[in-house]
């Protein structure tokens, strides 16, 4: 887990909240790992569990754009935060991965970037 450079502003942990659920839902299953993961995310960002419901209430074109006007190293971290996410379960989900890459493309970030 990389240590974050940069703070992330109440919005841009909205999106990233946002997307972070998005993929932990994307496969139909909650795994207790996925769960364990947010946790562990909560510190690294300084967030609570009522900003999960915070962020369900903000539409996907609205993360998007917040996600989008980050600068590339915030959009370097959150590919690093999804990916976390993802492979908490031990696998990473082709509809994960899906989500992941329609959310890279939507941002203007690509994973090979990493």
């Amino acid at each position: 887990m990389t240590t974050l450079t940069d703070d992330f502003n109440i919005a841009e942990k909205l999106a990233i909240v946002h997307a972070v659920d998005s993929v932990i839902l994307a496969d139909g299953t909650v795994h207790q790992a996925e769960i364990s993961a947010l946790k562990q995310l909560m510190y690294r960002i300084e967030f609570d569990s009522n900003f999960v419901l915070q962020a369900r209430n903000i539409t996907r074109e609205q993360g998007v754009r917040i996600l989008g006007g980050m600068p590339r190293p915030k959009k370097i971290a959150l590919i690093e935060i999804l990916e976390e996410i993802a492979i908490a379960d031990g696998f990473v989900h082709e509809k994960e991965t899906a989500l992941m890459t329609r959310i890279y493309d939507s941002i203007g970030v690509r994973k090979e970037v990493v």
